[in-house]
């Protein structure tokens, strides 16, 4: 007999919470949407009871990251990276490497801001990325379509993104959308650059993030931006898109083009994303100690570049070292090693007080099949526990970050409530410790606890049920017809693909925004047809 059915027809007991109306009463209240105050998971829960590292482990890290910036440096700075850095007092030395002393370091953290949001388009959608708040969402920069339906992978295209960005609209455990994929049927960099951040803005009324390639775009999407945001002003006090920079090239170097972007984004009042992506045992020390060492010590270069350029300007500690199978040297986004490492680089952040980022859930699997499964749910759990702020590539990801899978967004967001359902914990207090439940219950009760008031409360407020995944039992599972979450993700992604059309750009400045651009999403694929 199903849980709420036993509880249906379960007498009624002492101290049990008021019911009405019977066993459709109670399905209707089960399928009912949750109210916020009620509802078990929800964006920005604390993490941090997972700690990679001991105490000792992490002053030994801090110590390390700080000699490699002050005895090593970082080499090929622009001139204008070297003044900005040099304004806090880093040193540019003969040998071409710029140097940081502990003290800028340190006095660039103590001052950085940490205590900006992450805005959505609504406000719903705002983040508070700070202290151990966790938060899950996209990213990437995929070249395929995993094509779940025949087996193979094909080139991604611009509608794709705009389609993933629909997706993750409807999604409550995925919490911002960052360009996931690259659009291969556009070609100028520029066009690229402008069609994937409108691809994004229409499909979606969450964060966003967004690349761009050369700085000389940056101007021009601004303009899109601030006309959809009603004026320059508001988008300053509200920037619902960030940059995601990849200002360095591992190991210890800056890259030019991507730091002139930096400067653009910091001008046009976007937050950044300071993302260094060092490959363990290739461009990163193989030692998973050494591969944050790395990482940290690149970003907080880039946290003294951002507030050289503008004291306080939002920015994000965006730690995403990766792994390599050392008997290839290929990328392995879904082993231990890379679920350890995500999770060491969120503690890093949060010791030093600062809204971090990294990158866990890009699988290695191919398919939406058990290895998926598993690579992300030890990514997730881990990256989350550890308190990471913003967990990017959590949903959707395949292949080592070489294929974007539509269908694996619900899948995922599955696996994302569970994940969050771990990063919640366990609350102890009076009510949860169930020493007056066990009194009803075992003396005079009926010996169970299926219609206590305590379960019928705590059912809604502290367990996740999953959208997808079934929970049959093996004969209910063979009369709904042996249904394939799978084939039923499909079925998911088609529905919302032929009904969720936002229009979070209005007719007329989208008309504004196709006058002065090349727009490559043509108009008829953004309405029911």
């Amino acid at each position: 007999m199903a849980l709420v059915d036993e509880m249906a027809a379960t007498p009624p007991q002492p101290r049990r919470a008021g019911r009405a109306g019977g066993r459709q009463a109670r399905r209707d209240m089960r399928a009912a949407p949750l109210t916020e105050d009620i509802r078990p998971i929800r964006p920005g829960m604390n993490g941090g009871t997972y700690q990679p590292f001991s105490p000792a482990q992490v002053e030994q890290v801090h110590e390390a990251v700080l000699d490699v910036l002050e005895n090593i440096g970082l080499s090929q700075a622009t001139p204008t990276c070297i003044e900005a850095c040099e304004s806090l007092g880093a040193i540019m030395g003969e040998d071409g490497r710029l140097r940081f002393p502990r003290k800028v370091v340190m006095d660039t953290v103590a001052n950085a801001n940490r205590s900006f949001a992450v805005h959505g388009r609504d406000e719903k959608h705002d983040l508070h990325p700070n202290g151990n708040k966790v938060h899950f969402g996209t990213a990437g920069a995929a070249v395929h379509i995993v094509d779940v339906e025949r087996n193979e992978y094909r080139e991604s295209y611009l509608k794709d993104i705009y389609d993933a960005a629909r997706i993750v609209d409807t999604l409550d455990n995925i919490h911002f959308f960052q360009r996931p994929m690259v659009a291969r049927d556009v070609v100028d960099p520029d066009e690229l650059d402008l069609n994937t951040l409108y691809a994004c803005v229409s499909g979606t009324s969450k964060h966003i993030g967004t690349s761009f390639t050369l700085p000389g775009v940056v101007p021009k999407a601004l303009e899109m931006l601030y006309k959809i945001a009603g004026g320059e002003a508001a988008f300053r006090a509200r920037p619902f898109v960030s940059n995601s920079n990849c200002f360095v090239v591992p190991p210890l170097r800056f890259a030019a083009d991507a730091c002139d972007v930096l400067e653009e984004c910091v001008k046009g009042g976007m937050p950044v994303l300071l993302l260094s992506a060092g490959q363990a045992g290739a461009t990163a020390p193989a030692a998973i100690a050494g591969a944050v060492v790395q990482a940290v010590a690149e970003v907080l270069a880039g946290l003294v570049y951002v507030n050289g350029l503008a004291p306080g300007h939002p920015a994000i500690f965006g730690t995403w070292p990766f792994v390599s199978d050392l008997r290839t040297g290929a990328m392995s986004g879904g082993s231990g090693e890379q679920a350890l490492l995500s999770a060491a680089c969120g503690q890093m952040a949060i010791f030093y007080d600062l809204p971090g980022g990294t990158a866990a859930g890009m699988c290695d699997s191919k398919m939406p099949d058990i290895q998926a499964g598993w690579e992300k749910g030890i990514a997730y759990a881990l990256a989350g526990m550890a308190g990471t702020n913003m967990i990017y590539e959590a949903a959707g990801m395949h292949g080592s970050l070489m294929g974007f899978c539509l269908e694996s967004l619900f899948l995922d967001n599955d696996a994302l409530g569970q994940a969050l359902r771990c990063v919640r914990g366990i609350e102890v207090d009076e009510d949860t410790l169930s020493i007056s439940a066990m009194r009803d219950v075992c003396v005079g009760g009926p010996g169970h606890y299926l219609g206590h008031g305590q379960t019928l409360d705590r059912m809604q407020k502290d367990y996740v049920y999953p959208d997808l995944a079934n929970r049959f039992s093996p004969k209910e599972w063979a009369e709904k017809g042996k249904p394939d979450i799978v084939e039923m993700a499909i079925a998911r992604k088609n529905e919302v693909l032929s009904s969720h059309f936002p229009n979070y750009i209005d007719r007329e400045t989208d008309r504004w925004i196709r006058k002065g651009m090349t727009i490559h999403l043509p108009e008829d694929v953004m309405k029911p047809a």
